[in-house]
């Protein structure tokens, strides 16, 4: 609806001598409801241009207007010049019949056929078990990796495995530690640089395949070992949350390839790269940074930015329309050092896109659950999900703006009430399920008939099919901006506009006509809320 407003709005314009863009015609939904459908301030932001009163400029736009009855019943003039659009109810009613013919697809375009793009997210260092906190970048990069599908993206799925670097060294010196610990030697504290017990565990496993014959290997069993255990265990853990990556791309490539020395030398050939006190440093100063980086330390071993910024070069080497990173608030201050860098290579960055994130906080009975790699109290995502189940983990992680802070409550999550929000939304499908399976048993089975739909009169049942039609815009948003909130937001007040089509509206009466136009409205929910759940990961219970 808004895409056919705006081509009248321009064809109007056009006729009045004055070219706009879409971007320039903004539309956005009346608080009240009273004030109509779709409301846009166009005549205001043209006042200065025409020189014109605003609501003078707005007339002459509504004078202007060619608008088919069948989809707009009315245009008023409000305010200063705001003018609004009420749908006709003939739309409506073809929007219900849309949704019941295209079912499942319903809410999906080919805005974005044809183009293709990269998604690299969770990458977490294989030293360990995911926390809990690395849910919300697990759970929002599906979420977007879903929404991008939806619009026509032919989306690679890409891990970064982050297997090079002191980290790794650091678990190799802690696996062999807790394996000799194991056959009889005295623990070295100063060695123990992973507290968590799955540290033990790989011991454990290491003992059990080889018994005290591994005391005396080198470290890179040690390391190899580890890496491969850690690894094993974050694809069970993703597995669990049906997160599944196409690409795992080695770090340690990029040294075993010569990709890190190839941009070492180009960075040195543009002369951003440079030697000092024993160090190599990146001329960040250069891209308008305070000061100059480290990228290689005295002791030998590459910063963060280095391998980053070959692995970006490698990325956008491959071709894809868009690049979409998702980082958590950790990389704010490195990542602009590294497409800078990658710029100065003659490489443009203009397709990539970076997502970050703020961290999440888990609280429980009121006190903060705390998590770490380095300590012993390691709350997992694994327990996250043990403790209130895949579809609360998938939904409350992208509830919120990305770029705000998380505060996850676990009890809430926990409860079977309509408190819980995934839960009211799951009660909804499942009441419906509960209706139609009710009709059925009535001799009214759902069939999706579309020829009574004008029945469909009380407001409450234009308000729930009107909350129906913004669905394919609402995943639109989402996908174009990476807001993940939008679709929960949404899909939070279609369950609400149901429950009060339920509370208003007897769905299996004796008019039997009438009972099959609403058992329509209802099939049609029921696919609209599945069709939403299946973006976020959720499940559509029939029953609850």
């Amino acid at each position: 609806m808004k895409q056919y407003l705006k081509e009248q709005l321009r064809t109007t314009l056009k006729s009045m001598g004055v070219s706009v863009t879409d971007e320039q015609i903004v539309f956005e939904k009346p608080n009240i409801a009273e004030h109509g459908d779709l409301a846009t301030n166009v005549a205001m932001t043209l006042a200065r241009i025409l020189k014109k009163n605003p609501r003078q400029i707005a007339q002459d736009i509504v004078d202007g207007l060619q608008l088919d009855t069948k989809r707009i019943a009315a245009v008023e003039i409000a305010g200063p010049g705001f003018i609004n659009f009420r749908f006709a109810d003939t739309y409506l009613y073809e929007v219900l019949s849309e949704i019941l013919t295209r079912g499942h697809t319903y809410g999906s375009t080919d805005e974005h056929r044809g183009k293709s793009v990269n998604v690299e997210w969770v990458s977490a260092n294989p030293t360990g078990p995911l926390h809990a906190g690395h849910g919300r970048q697990v759970c929002i990069g599906e979420t977007v990796c879903s929404l991008l599908e939806r619009t026509g993206w032919k989306v690679t799925r890409e891990y970064y495995f982050n297997n090079a670097g002191n980290q790794m060294q650091n678990l190799a010196i802690t696996v062999r530690e807790r394996y000799r610990a194991r056959h009889g030697e005295e623990i070295r504290e100063e060695n123990i640089h992973y507290a968590g017990e799955y540290i033990s565990e790989i011991a454990e496993a290491i003992s059990e395949e080889h018994g005290d014959s591994m005391m005396d290997a080198d470290l890179d069993f040690f390391r190899s070992t580890g890496e491969q255990w850690c690894f094993a265990t974050i694809r069970r853990t993703l597995d669990r949350l049906a997160v599944h990556h196409d690409v795992f791309f080695n770090e340690d490539s990029l040294y075993r390839d010569g990709k890190i020395d190839d941009v070492l030398n180009a960075l040195r050939e543009k002369e951003l790269a440079y030697d000092k006190d024993g160090a190599v440093w990146l001329k960040t100063t250069a891209f308008g940074a305070d000061k100059d980086r480290v990228i290689i330390k005295s002791s030998g071993e590459p910063t963060y930015r280095l391998p980053d910024i070959a692995y970006h070069r490698e990325k956008i080497l491959r071709g894809d329309d868009r690049i979409i990173d998702i980082f958590g608030a950790d990389h704010i201050a490195t990542i602009p050092d590294v497409l800078a860098a990658v710029r100065a290579m003659d490489l443009s960055t203009d397709h990539v896109d970076v997502i970050i994130h703020q961290m999440v906080s888990f609280v429980s009975d009121g006190e903060v659950v705390k998590m770490s790699k380095r300590s012993g109290n390691v709350y997992s995502l694994d327990d996250l999900i043990e403790d209130v189940g895949v579809d609360a983990v998938r939904y409350f992680f992208i509830m919120r703006g990305a770029s705000s802070h998380l505060e996850f409550d676990i009890k809430l999550a926990q409860e079977q009430s309509e408190s819980n929000p995934v839960y009211y939304l799951q009660y909804a499908h499942a009441r419906i399920a509960s209706i139609l399976r009710f009709a059925e048993s009535e001799g009214m089975p759902a069939t999706g008939d579309t020829e009574k739909l004008s029945l469909l009169t009380h407001e409450s049942e234009i308000a729930l099919i009107k909350e129906l039609q913004q669905f394919p815009e609402i995943i639109s948003l989402s996908a174009r901006t990476y807001e993940t909130q939008h679709l929960c937001t949404y899909l939070h007040n279609l369950a609400t506009a149901f429950h009060k089509f339920y509370h208003d509206c007897r769905v299996v009466t004796e008019n039997r006509e009438l009972s099959a136009a609403r058992l329509s409205l209802c099939h049609a929910t029921r696919q609209v809320l599945a069709n939403g759940f299946s973006v976020i990961g959720i499940s559509a219970p029939e029953k609850m």
